[in-house]
């Protein structure tokens, strides 16, 4: 069983984010122990943002490359890898200005690939990825759950992940954050209660 823990939150050991994906794979590992647990932290150790150069290092013969051409290539298929090879993904997802973080939006770049995490077929797209699955962290200072302005972040991340061909897609959600230290402390409660107790039964 290989697990992919990442991370993409700016705050460090402030993060809310953080703290659940940790909660969430240690919960994991103690009931599955032989687990082998990759982690990618997007935060500190930045993929560059997906561009034209992206796309040029990939069309360009392998020998024809030059040195930044070939550390492209070779990023990019390393984080698809670690994706591909995948039993479980635990991603930390904070809300930043209605959407993602532009670390992770990089990442799934990476990993949103035609021909190895779907395929375009005469009846439409087919994702490739079944069999997989992912728990999304999702925290947010404020509350967006059914809301229109989840539509960058949540609904995004169902939308991207049905794409791939996911089925087993799970959210643990802590939103409110920034509504008082009490509010922020039950609905982590919650969280922590719901990673405890229902995540894995």
């Amino acid at each position: 069983m290989k697990l992919l823990h990442i991370d993409s939150s700016i705050l460090g050991d402030h993060s809310a984010s953080r703290q659940l994906t940790r909660r969430v794979v240690q919960t994991f590992t103690a009931a599955q122990p032989g687990t082998e647990v990759v982690y990618r932290d997007l935060a500190n150790d930045a993929l560059g943002h997906f561009s034209g150069a992206t796309l040029a290092a990939a069309s360009t013969p392998a020998e024809a490359r030059d040195a930044a051409q070939q550390l492209e290539v070779q990023t990019n298929e390393a984080t698809l890898e670690e994706f591909l090879a995948a039993d479980v993904v635990v991603i930390g997802a904070p809300m930043y200005n209605f959407t993602i973080p532009s670390q992770l939006k990089a990442w799934i770049d990476r990993i949103t690939v035609a021909g190895r995490t779907f395929r375009y077929t005469e009846t439409g797209p087919q994702g490739l990825c079944q069999g997989k699955k992912v728990i999304i962290v999702s925290t947010a200072g404020g509350l967006h759950a059914g809301q229109p302005t989840s539509a960058g972040h949540d609904d995004l991340l169902k939308v991207l992940f049905g794409f791939l061909g996911v089925t087993d897609l799970q959210f643990v959600s802590a939103h409110g954050l920034a509504y008082g230290e009490e509010p922020r402390a039950t609905t982590l409660s919650a969280a922590q209660k719901h990673i405890d107790d229902s995540l894995f039964a």
